[in-house]
C-alpha cells in the first residue's frame, strides 16, 4: 500500500496545545470496525459501552522527565539532551543538540553541576551514548532537573507534568506517554470495575520512533522502531479468562495492542513475557487477541493510523477522521478518543 493512502487534511487548529480541565470531559467518538458507523459521546460515558466480561487491557508506564538543559563543558555553550535508552552502568542512549559540538569525549553539566556526563560514542543513527555521573538516584536527579519530552506538535509549556502522565502510570522508562490513557480517572475506573470489567495492565516504554513519519513510498518498506514491554502472568491470566468466556479485550492505546499482538500464539492464547519488539501492524494484519480498541486521533501518514485502519478498515477510519475535522474533534496527544469495537 501506498504512504499517500492514509494522508487527511488537519486544520493546524485542531492540534490540542493543552490538556482540557478535567480528563474524561474529553469527548469520545465510537466507531463500528464492520459497518463504519460513528457517533459523538463524551469519555466518561465509556462504562456504558463496555459489557460485564470484558477486560480493558492499559500501559502503565510512566514517562521520565527526560529532556535535560545544560551547558557545554569547558566554555559553557547551551546543549539539550534527551534520553531514550537505558544501556546500564549509568549509560544512556540519547538524542543531543548541537550535535556538532557534542561528538565523544565531549562533557556537560546540568544543575549546577549535580549531574554530569560524557560522551563516550555514537550510534549508527547518530545517536550519542553518555555516562552520567551523579550523586543519589538518577531517577530523583531527573525529577528535579529534567523536563518532560513533549511531542514535537505541542508548542506551548505544560503546567502540571502529572497532566502528561497516566493516573496509572508506575513504571518509569517512556519517552513520551500512552496517550489513549490519559483521559481515565479513578472515578471512571472504578465504575468500570464496579460494572464487572477486568482490569489489567501491561507496560511498554514508548520511544521517540512512535512520532518517526512514514518516509518511504510504499508502507512495507517503512523500518519499524523497537520499544520494550512485559505482560506480567496476573494479566495474561486474565486475558486468557476473558477470552474463554466469551469477553472482549479491550486494549487502551496502541501500545496495549502492539504489546499483546506481539506475544499472543496464533490462537490468541498469552503467555507472560518480556522483551523488545517491533511488530508492525497495518491493513491485512489478522489481530490474534484485541477485540476493540480506546485510542486518541493520530498523524496522517503514521504507523498509528496504519494500526487503526488494520482494526477498522482504511476507508471507514478516513471517513471517521473526516467528521472528527468537521466536527472540530480535539487531535493527537492532548486531543480527544476515539472507541473502535
Amino acid at each position: 500500500m501506498k504512504t499517500r493512502d492514509f494522508y487527511y487534511d488537519l486544520p493546524p487548529e485542531l492540534i490540542a496545545q493543552t490538556p482540557i480541565l478535567r480528563r474524561d470531559n474529553s469527548r469520545l467518538m465510537t466507531l463500528d470496525k464492520k459497518t463504519g458507523a460513528v457517533a459523538h459521546q463524551h469519555f466518561y460515558e465509556l462504562p456504558d459501552m463496555l459489557v460485564p466480561g470484558d477486560c480493558l487491557i492499559m500501559n502503565d508506564s510512566r514517562v521520565l522527565p527526560a529532556r535535560l538543559l545544560g551547558s557545554r563543558l569547558p566554555g559553557g555553550g547551551a546543549c539539550e539532551v534527551l534520553l531514550l535508552i537505558d544501556k546500564g552502568d549509568n549509560v544512556w542512549e540519547c538524542l543531543v543538540r548541537p550535535g556538532r559540538k557534542l561528538r565523544t569525549g565531549a562533557r556537560m553539566t546540568f544543575g549546577s553541576g549535580e549531574l554530569t556526563a560524557e560522551v563516550l560514542g555514537e550510534a549508527a543513527d547518530g545517536n550519542r551514548l553518555i555516562r552520567f555521573t551523579y550523586q543519589g538516584i538518577f531517577l530523583e536527579v531527573l525529577e528535579r532537573l529534567g523536563k518532560m519530552p513533549l511531542p514535537p506538535y505541542i508548542k506551548e509549556e505544560l503546567r502540571d507534568r502529572e497532566r502528561y502522565q497516566t493516573i496509572y502510570s508506575r513504571i518509569p522508562g517512556s519517552a513520551a506517554a500512552p496517550t489513549a490513557g490519559l483521559h481515565f480517572t479513578p472515578e471512571l475506573l472504578e465504575r468500570i470495575s464496579t460494572k464487572g470489567i477486568g482490569l489489567g495492565y501491561i507496560t511498554l516504554h514508548v520511544g521517540l520512533g512512535t512520532f518517526r513519519p512514514v518516509k518511504e513510498e510504499t508502507i512495507e518498506e517503512h523500518p519499524m522502531h523497537s520499544e520494550f514491554c512485559t505482560i506480567s502472568p496476573e494479566t495474561a491470566e486474565l486475558i486468557n479468562r476473558t477470552k474463554a468466556a466469551g469477553g472482549r479485550c479491550i486494549c487502551v492505546g496502541t501500545t496495549s495492542c502492539r504489546t499483546l499482538e506481539s506475544w499472543a500464539g496464533e490462537d490468541g492464547h498469552m503467555e507472560p513475557m518480556s522483551g523488545w519488539t517491533n511488530i508492525y501492524i497495518y491493513p491485512g494484519y489478522r489481530f490474534k487477541v484485541m477485540d476493540g480498541l480506546v485510542t486518541n486521533f493520530h498523524l496522517p501518514e503514521s504507523t498509528l493510523i496504519m494500526l487503526v485502519s488494520a482494526l477498522a478498515g482504511r476507508e471507514h477510519v478516513l471517513a471517521a477522521y473526516q467528521k472528527a475535522v468537521e466536527e472540530r474533534y480535539r487531535f493527537f496527544s492532548f486531543g480527544d478518543a476515539m472507541f473502535i469495537s
